[in-house]
């Protein structure tokens, strides 16, 4: 069994958590929701690498056997410096699906919703640049993030400010949509609204939950079926309304499952 540490901007990366209780429910996790300074995506890019290494450190010394960076943001800015400070544990990171996206789009059309600080990062451009015979329609989902922390993922006003960021991708005529983000797969019912179904949906949290199995099937740590871990969710703001918003958002029976809540306000 494994202590896996999740880190995330705020609730975003709770799409990340479920997933990884869905293929992997016998480890132990560690979720740490930085949410007094949700949103990552409008601060600066020494900022965000700044915090974010700070966060990983704090995971590392509760003893995490791997970390999964659950932030595109935290990855795009950070996730080499913390790999490199970092190298006696897997660090696993997450970045919009652009690859998956443009194998699977018919007529070479594929919209990107994420952050400024995504869409403006080098890792993501470079990324892009790999990928020439696809036209990538990029919008920055400025504004989203703070609703759904608040709770307001099926709001009105999400739903209209939404509207507002997919019009350029629908004008383009975009047959795939890549949530860059992991607060946006919490959006998936919202755009279905907007959308319909006729616009594919791209979320990564299954493939990077697969290559944190291997890291881990690497390390040894064997899987014991029909046995559940447990879950801390750590909050720089309010570790209870965290647990709430899990509780809310996510698919997985967290009542099987020992669950510790707590605040902690420095990680230094």
């Amino acid at each position: 069994m494994a202590l896996i540490g999740v880190f995330d901007s705020g609730v975003g990366g709770l799409s990340i958590l479920d997933e990884a209780l869905r293929q992997l429910p016998e480890h132990d996790y560690i979720y740490l929701a930085d949410s007094s300074n949700a949103p990552y995506g409008e601060k600066s890019s020494e900022w965000i690498a700044s915090r974010s290494m700070e966060l990983c450190r704090y995971l590392a010394a509760q003893g995490c056997d791997a970390i999964m960076v659950a932030c595109n943001t935290a990855t795009a800015e950070a996730i080499a410096h913390i790999r490199n400070q970092l190298s006696n544990i897997p660090i696993i990171g997450v970045e919009p699906g652009i690859k998956p996206a443009a194998m699977q789009s018919t007529n070479g059309i594929v919209g990107v919703l994420a952050t400024e600080a995504t869409l403006k990062s080098d890792k993501f451009n470079a990324l892009l640049a790999t990928l020439p015979n696809c036209q990538f329609i990029k919008q920055a989902g400025a504004g989203l993030v703070p609703l759904i922390e608040a709770g307001q993922a099926n709001g009105e006003e999400t739903l209209e400010l939404l509207a507002e960021h997919l019009m350029p991708i629908q004008d383009a005529g975009a047959d795939t949509l890549v949530l860059g983000c992991t607060h946006y797969p919490f959006l998936r019912k919202a755009i279905r609204k907007l959308l319909g179904d006729s616009i594919n949906l791209i979320d990564t949290s299954d493939a990077v939950v697969r290559q944190l199995k291997r890291k881990l099937e690497a390390q040894g740590k064997s899987l014991d079926e029909g046995v559940y871990g447990s879950i801390k969710f750590i909050s720089s703001k309010d570790a209870q309304t965290l647990h709430q918003m899990a509780q809310e958002l996510m698919q997985s029976n967290l009542d099987e499952r020992s669950i510790e809540s707590q605040l902690v306000s420095t990680f230094s």
